[in-house]
């Protein structure tokens, strides 16, 4: 059995792959995962220390062997320059907080719906409807998070 890494305990990466030995004891070490994952095992260190970003192929690997889809949200809205800008990063969390999130989330939706149509009667935004926009993005982005992670949790635990 491996020792638990100290420069690396913070990455996303080790701590997907220390969490695939529950059902994978090859994760327990980089050449195990380096045999599941078919990354070489230098890389896989360099990549877990942070002293390389992975390619987007190695994390759909990653991802796929430690049954861990969080590592794509992870590289997607940390790691690849155009994805930071443009992707929210998203929890893993357990399915109750889920749930009440994105219930939380789609609260105010009858009252979004209308504010919408009240900004569309005449086909533009005036400069005093430019606040009730700025309250009908918040509000997507709040579902939007939402529901990405439900996307998570499902990819996660429900593989058919």
């Amino acid at each position: 059995m491996s020792k638990p890494a100290t420069k690396a305990a913070n990455s996303e990466f080790y701590l997907a792959r220390m969490a695939a030995t529950s059902f994978n004891d090859k994760m327990a070490s980089r050449e195990g995962a380096a045999e599941e994952t078919g990354i070489d095992r230098t890389r896989l260190a360099r990549i877990e220390l942070g002293s390389i970003n992975p390619y987007p192929e190695e994390v759909l690997l990653m991802s796929d062997a430690y049954d861990a889809p969080q590592l794509m949200n992870f590289y997607c809205s940390h790691v690849c320059p155009i994805g930071r800008q443009t992707v929210e990063p998203c929890e893993m969390l357990e399915f109750d907080r889920m749930m009440f999130r994105a219930l939380g989330a789609l609260q105010d939706a009858e009252q979004i719906s209308k504010m919408i149509v009240g900004i569309a009667k005449d086909g533009k935004v005036g400069q005093d409807e430019v606040e009730k926009m700025r309250t009908v993005m918040d509000f997507l982005q709040d579902v939007g998070a939402a529901a990405n992670e439900m996307q998570l949790w499902i990819k996660k635990h429900m593989k058919n």
